[in-house]
């Protein structure tokens, strides 16, 4: 086996369980993240401190890599193909992130590709008379930058006008949903495809973020074949190399509508690590890299709950019921190691494994409210 140096632009949670992977199928690792304490850091061989955008911080990173991949899409594109043709490898390729990246772009590619997608259209400036039009309500989307519920808004009627991005973004007609679905989608450059469960996602409506997945949904044989093939075709038709999440809606009249995609380890792929015989993280670097994939097969069913740090606490972090978490039999809990919690930040996730999802899922619920991510006392 040739020496494998894995680069990863991005430090945080993922990068973090990217590089715990690659460590354990005995490659190194280096990581370039603005922060020096990022998670990544307390496990990759190298961190180079930098901008995403830092031409010069992304080649010192690529030239001493076999391959770079990403954790996070919202990166300097510009600076990475001028780094490819110099060359040096990088996965998914920069045109594709730099699609991804404009959801408005992204939307309309895969809208001629045939997925069936809920009605949008694009908008350079805020005009009123053109969103009536279009219809209230409508979900505005800014275009780029937004990650996490944020440059996501719901916009009810004209008085919602008021706070509503100016420029550069979209709408979407609001559906009515019946269940937010995801699936975990690898590709690699040999063209061979997995999928992994279909999982349930459930929003925290406050922050429009990802708080729980349930795998596998709790959905008819026939949505979850008929999920498999629009995220096959969105991956395919993106020519995509690496780990693929695909958001999708289950509308309440039995449509499967697409909402997005990430080129990248997914929050609703975290179950994996427990609960499936390849994680989403192993996947990714045996796609990226050209190796054979692994069996995304479910061992177990699974519940994963993210930690969020809680309302009104900023500052160094303190978990709130981590012994009793632990005395529940089929929990693991992955703490990130971020320096700082602040309201709905990510610092954490654990994950239920069960004989039923029904049954992770009670536990999860029995024990979710009593694990709280606060803020040092001063």
């Amino acid at each position: 086996m040739e020496k494998i140096r894995l680069g990863i632009i991005g430090g945080g949670q993922l990068g973090k369980m990217m590089a715990q992977v690659a460590q354990r199928l005995g490659f190194s690792v280096w990581v370039l993240d603005p922060y020096e304490k990022c998670p990544a850091s307390f496990v990759a061989d190298h961190t180079i401190v930098g901008s995403f955008h830092d031409e010069a911080a992304i080649r010192e990173l690529a030239r001493h890599c076999t391959l770079t991949t990403y954790d996070i899409e919202h990166i300097s594109t510009e600076a990475i193909k001028k780094i490819e043709n110099e060359g040096h490898r990088f996965a998914p390729s920069p045109d594709l992130l730099a699609l991804i990246q404009d959801k408005g772009r992204q939307k309309e590619f895969l809208a001629r590709c045939g997925i069936p997608m809920p009605r949008f259209a694009l908008y350079d400036t805020l005009e009123r008379e053109a969103l009536r039009r279009f219809g209230f309500p409508c979900i505005q989307k800014a275009r780029k930058g937004g990650y996490d519920g944020k440059g996501v808004l719901t916009i009810r009627g004209e008085e919602d006008l008021k706070g509503a991005f100016p420029e550069n973004f979209l709408v979407e007609e609001r559906v009515s949903i019946e269940k937010e679905l995801g699936i975990m989608v690898a590709r690699n450059q040999r063209g061979e495809v997995v999928t992994y469960p279909l999982t349930e996602m459930v929003f925290d409506e406050r922050a429009h973020i990802c708080d729980m997945v349930l795998a596998p949904a709790r959905v008819s044989s026939q949505v979850e074949k008929e999920a498999r093939e629009i995220a096959i075709a969105c991956v395919e038709a993106l020519q995509g190399v690496g780990i693929f999440g695909v958001e999708l809606f289950l509308s309440t009249d039995g449509r499967l509508l697409y909402n997005e995609i990430a080129p990248r380890p997914h929050n609703s792929g975290h179950y994996t690590i427990e609960a499936c015989e390849t994680s989403q993280f192993e996947q990714h670097i045996r796609a990226v890299l050209n190796l054979p994939l692994g069996s995304p097969r479910l061992l177990a069913p699974a519940v994963m709950f993210n930690l969020l740090g809680e309302v009104g606490h900023e500052g160094p972090a303190v978990v709130e019921g981590f012994e009793e978490a632990l005395s529940i039999p089929g929990l693991a809990f992955h703490f990130y190691r971020k320096p700082v919690t602040k309201p709905f930040r990510k610092m954490g996730h654990v994950t239920i494994t069960a004989q039923t999802v029904e049954e992770a899922l009670e536990k999860a619920q029995a024990i979710r409210s009593k694990i709280r991510i606060v803020s040092e006392a001063l």
